[in-house]
This record gives structure tokens, sequence and C-alpha cells, in this order.
């Protein structure tokens, strides 16, 4: 038996949420990926798939904006809350959880129900953006550029929840990588935190595979390690398909050495894959990058 036949399975958990979003169509994100192959790849890898369908989301024409230095959170609450049973339910089941996105917040589902399942952990976040904003700090009011601030419990009372756990994170244990657009609360906060900053400028001077790797060691510990990679942390000409491209990000085979070292390290307790947007895509090419880059994080090899 290989030891890819002894890994856990895997639960797929679509969240097709985008009221976080300044930018319409990430809802789509689940079906594109879905549609791309994602299940019939991760079963070439040897493990065995279960896909457990989508969490129910608001729809942004029937529900009202709400405040807006955090735009429609409660409804964005019910759907993280939704997600965070699932991913609870998957970790304590022995499955590896596979959320996809949907906008950025659904990743305070993912984390908030890793937490409640095993404690704080660990978060890689593989994202052109921070996502440390909070209310007071943010330009926009969008939620989807908040939910690290609010795994980290910083993002203010109204992101808690009986649901979930807060902080979910160690700010101790916390990498991003790839980042190449903060903004000034953003960069106050990263002041203050303990977590490990990798932007491109850094990647250009000293390799993925050393900041990889740094960031793996930086991460690594107790309860879980949870990847959140967002598509926009790749350059738009390779992923197109993402509501804020931003160029200068990485490129398809610094993506994928990225992902592979991932899994040579057996840190991976759970991931999500979010903003892929087909309605800027071309012929679904980001979907499809996207269950390329978790065949990757899950094992794939070319050898």
């Amino acid at each position: 038996m290989s030891t890819q036949d002894t890994q856990s399975p895997v639960a797929v958990i679509g969240a097709g949420l985008d009221l976080g979003a300044g930018r319409r169509g990430v809802d789509m994100g689940p079906s594109a990926i879905r549609y791309a192959g994602l299940d019939e790849r991760i079963v070439e890898l040897g493990r065995r798939c279960e896909d457990w369908g989508d969490v129910v989301t608001a729809v942004a024409e029937a529900t009202a904006v709400g405040d807006e230095s955090m735009r429609y959170l409660p409804e964005i609450k019910a759907t993280v809350e939704r997600i965070a049973a699932l991913v609870a339910r998957a970790a304590e089941e022995s499955y590896l959880p596979l959320v996809l996105g949907g906008d950025h917040s659904v990743a305070l589902g993912s984390l908030g129900g890793m937490a409640r399942a095993r404690g704080r952990g660990g978060v890689l976040w593989l994202d052109a953006h921070g996502d440390l904003n909070r209310p007071e700090t943010s330009p926009t009011g969008n939620v989807h550029g908040m939910p690290l601030a609010a795994a980290l419990g910083l993002a203010g009372l109204e992101f808690e929840s009986d649901e979930y756990p807060l902080p979910a994170v160690e700010p101790r244990r916390v990498a991003l990588v790839g980042v190449r657009s903060l903004d000034p609360g953003e960069r106050a906060l990263l002041a203050e935190l303990e977590a490990r900053v990798f932007t491109m400028s850094d990647l250009d001077r000293m390799g993925v595979e050393t900041a990889m790797r740094e960031a793996l060691e930086h991460v690594s510990g107790d309860g879980f390690v949870h990847l959140s990679l967002d598509l926009d942390v790749l350059d738009p000409e390779v992923a197109p398909g993402v509501g804020t491209p931003v160029r200068g990000g990485l490129s398809y085979r610094e993506a994928h050495l990225a992902m592979e070292l991932i899994a040579e390290s057996e840190l991976l307790s759970s991931l999500e894959v979010v903003e892929v947007n087909p309605i800027l895509d071309r012929e679904n090419q980001t979907a499809k990058l996207a269950v390329e880059l978790v065949a990757s994080a899950l094992g794939a090899r070319i050898l």
C-alpha cells in the first residue's frame, strides 16, 4: 500500500459566499472548481474524496448592507457558522477539510471550525493582501479584507460566535506569503504581531523554497496547520479569474513549488481555495489552476 492510500480522506465543503467582496461572481467559484475536475484529481492521488455540498448563503440583492464598516456581517457570520460546523465535523471524523470559496471571509469559518475541533492552530496565508483590516481601519467595509484579523480575535466583538472560539489562531503562528498590497491599518497591526510576512519582494530576493520552509516552520505546532490559498496570490497573467488582481504575483511554477513544499512538510490539516471568479476568468483557467494547486498541496508529484 502506498503512503497516499493511508492519508486522510478529503471532505469538500462548498461556500459560495460573495457578500464579503466588492465585486460579484465568486459565489460561482465552488461550481467552477468542481467542474474543473477536483474530485477526480483527488481520487487520482489515492485519497477518498467526499463532497459534502454547499452551505446556504444569502444573496446580496435580497440582503440589507447594514453597517457600512462591516458590510453584510450578520449574514456573513451565519454562513461562516455553517462552514465552521462542517469543518469541525470533518476534522473530528478524521477527514481533511477542503473549503471552496467564495470570497475570503469564508476563512473565518474554516479556522473557527478547526479551532472548535482541535484548539488553536497556525495558518499559512497565501494572498496578495493581508486581510488584516478591522472595521475601523477598512477603507471599503468589505469583510473579505478582515478574516485573518477576525480569526486572531482582533476585529471586534461583532465577529464572535458561540459556534467557534476566538482567537482561532495562535498570533505567533501566522505566516503571510506573496503579499504585495497592504492598507495602512494592516501595516500598523503587523508591526504589533509576531507574524512572519514574506512579501513578493522578499520572495524575489530569497526564493520561494527558502521562504516557504521558514513559513512552515513558523506555523507548525499543536492543534492544526491550515492553508488559506487566495488565487490572487498568483500573477493575473496566470490566474485572471480573481476579483482583486494585483500585478507581480507568483508564477505558475512558483505556486506549485509552494504547494509541493507544503505537501512535503506533512503539516497540512485543512485548506481552502478562495476568490475564484468565473465571470472574470478565461475558459475556466483559474479554476483549473486551483485544482492543480490543491493536488500539489495534497501530494501530487511529477515523478
